[in-house]
């Protein structure tokens, strides 16, 4: 268990390594905005700029002063009550001589960044978005902790889906028996994506023939939704005998995701059904266990999925979509965000690191076994990977 000392000594470690990034890249300073990344370095989420040169930080804290004085990790003395972007500059930035300052674009209205370039008319304004997510990469003992609490919560929805899964429920029912379940031990009720305007209901969930034809809401299987406001999530269709279904509903827990996806059938699954599944999880046993190692490329990983499909007799539904269509992902980092570099993506070229933590995402897509997906959150390791979801990774039968 870590304590709040050693808690003190991580955050301020953070924020040097961050320091020493603008510093080697010849960065006057930056501004960063967004919740997550002000959570990632100072421990608070309330309403927030964050300023950071190579030399000093200092937060400056729009609304919920007296939160943030119990909730963060720094000195107390970096912190001030302050919301009024000019007077910020004024305060920290405007003696300052090297000119480049780091602001997060892809998170930034229109609108903020012509309040930015107005308040800051003299200085060069780049994209520092990629610098913390860099950091965020590799995990510390900390996260790492977090990241396993989430883990065990995510097991308890797995639990209650296996008590309630029969046919004629409804995926609606089934969702909310996994939701309620999460909650109860310790979900915190909300994602993160580093996307503006994105929704997801509370997880991708789906049965039979809702899982066949994914909306574009996410580049993943996503199940119908209840309406066209939200095309993604549990539908009120009655489960049938033999269906599969796939539950894909995150944990979120002190700030940090656990994302893992199981399958099910309600009822007696078919041989097929079976056997697409038993090499679904072989294609994800070789992954983890021979392929992901620090050094390795993201797109070697993925090539090495598709490789070790072409092997077997499901070739043709190994991370289908639709209809002449394959997913370019396998995978993803998870943290403060549920999806964070690295991406396992066909092309991409970024390196898998020790303490990396990472989502292994595949699934299946196959006309008589139906629709079949397996992800687990996995610890990167020198020699090994941990799995963190203590959750059976077996395919689920309600009729057994």
């Amino acid at each position: 268990m870590i304590d709040d000392k050693n808690c003190i000594q991580l955050f301020s470690n953070r924020i040097k390594n961050f320091q020493k990034i603008l510093a080697n890249n010849d960065v006057g300073g930056a501004l960063l905005t967004y919740s997550r990344d002000i959570l990632y370095f100072t421990g608070t989420a309330q309403p927030s700029y964050l300023a950071v040169t190579p030399e000093k930080y200092f937060l400056y804290v729009k609304s919920g002063m007296a939160f943030v004085e119990q909730e963060v990790f720094i000195d107390q003395s970096k912190i001030a009550k302050e919301r009024k972007l000019n007077t910020i500059f004024k305060t920290f930035f405007s003696t300052i001589t090297n000119k480049k300052i780091g602001i997060q674009l892809d998170i930034l209205t229109a609108k903020e960044y012509l309040e930015f370039t107005k308040v800051f008319k003299d200085m060069t304004l780049f994209d520092v978005s990629s610098m913390p997510l860099a950091l965020r990469s590799i995990k510390d003992k900390y996260e790492i902790e977090q990241i396993k609490k989430a883990c065990q919560c995510a097991q308890k929805g797995y639990e209650a889906a296996c008590n309630i899964l029969k046919p004629g429920i409804t995926e609606l029912e089934l969702s909310a028996a996994v939701e309620y379940a999460h909650r109860l031990a310790g979900h915190e009720g909300d994602f993160f994506f580093r996307k503006n305007d994105f929704f997801m209901s509370m997880g991708p969930i789906g049965s039979g023939a809702n899982l066949k034809n994914p909306s574009g809401v996410l580049y993943s299987l996503t199940g119908k939704g209840q309406s066209a406001s939200v095309p993604i999530g549990p539908s009120k269709k009655r489960i049938e005998s033999g269906e599969t279904i796939i539950i894909d509903i995150p944990c979120h827990i002190n700030g940090y995701h656990c994302d893992y996806t199981r399958s099910f059938v309600a009822g007696r699954a078919t041989p097929e059904t079976r056997e697409c599944y038993k090499i679904l999880k072989q294609i994800s046993d070789y992954l983890i266990k021979e392929v992901i190692r620090p050094g390795i490329t993201c797109s070697d990983i993925y090539q090495s999925a598709i490789d070790v499909s072409k092997e077997t007799n499901y070739a043709h539904a190994f991370l289908k979509l639709k209809q002449g269509e394959q997913s370019k992902l396998a995978g993803h980092g998870l943290g403060v965000e549920l999806n964070e570099p690295p991406l396992i993506w066909a092309g991409n070229q970024q390196t898998i690191a020790e303490d990396n933590i990472i989502a292994v995402e595949l699934h299946m897509m196959d006309d008589k076994a139906g629709v079949l997906k397996l992800e687990d959150t996995i610890h990167v390791k020198k020699e090994y990977n941990d799995i963190l979801t203590t959750i059976s990774r077996d395919l689920f039968e309600s009729g057994n």
